[in-house]
C-alpha cells in the first residue's frame, strides 16, 4: 500500500513539473487551420513545387539544348566522316579493366584459414559481423 502512494505521489509530482513545458508546446504549435492559411498562401505564390517535379525551380539542371541546327549537325558528321574521324558502329571504348589479379593465397589456403579461425571461435556469427568503417 505504501508503495502504490508513493508511486502516486511522485507521478503528481512529475505532471506538476511536466505540465508548463506541455502548454508552452501546444501554445506554440500551429493549429490546423493556420497549417493550411500558410500553404494556401504559398500555393497563390507559386512558392510550392509542383506535383511530380521533385526539384525546385532554382535547382534544375542547365539546359542542355545543342547550339547548332540540325543541317549543322548533318555537315559536321558528313565533314568527320569524309576525314575518317568517325568511330565504326557499334563499337565502344575502351573502359578500364577490374582487377583481375590472383592474391597470393590459393583457394584451399583461404579455406583452410577460415576452417582453423571457426575451430579457434574467432568467426563473427552469422549478420553479427562489425560494420566497415566503424
Amino acid at each position: 500500500m505504501k508503495s502504490s502512494r508513493t508511486f502516486g505521489v511522485a507521478t503528481a509530482f512529475a505532471i506538476s513539473l511536466a505540465w508548463p513545458a506541455l502548454v508552452q508546446a501546444q501554445a506554440s504549435s500551429p493549429t490546423r487551420a493556420d497549417v493550411k492559411a500558410q500553404t494556401k498562401q504559398a500555393v497563390k505564390d507559386r512558392a510550392t513545387t509542383p506535383a511530380g517535379e521533385g526539384i525546385p525551380d532554382e535547382t534544375k539542371a542547365p539546359d542542355t539544348k545543342s547550339t547548332k541546327t540540325r543541317a549543322e549537325r548533318k555537315a559536321q558528321t558528313m565533314e568527320d566522316r569524309k576525314e575518317g574521324q568517325l568511330a565504326p558502329a557499334g563499337t565502344r571504348p575502351d573502359y578500364p579493366k577490374g582487377s583481375k589479379s590472383k592474391g597470393e593465397k590459393t583457394r584451399a589456403e583461404r579455406k583452410a584459414e577460415t576452417r582453423e579461425a571457426r575451430k579457434e571461435g574467432k568467426l563473427a556469427p552469422a549478420g553479427e559481423a562489425p560494420t566497415p568503417g566503424k
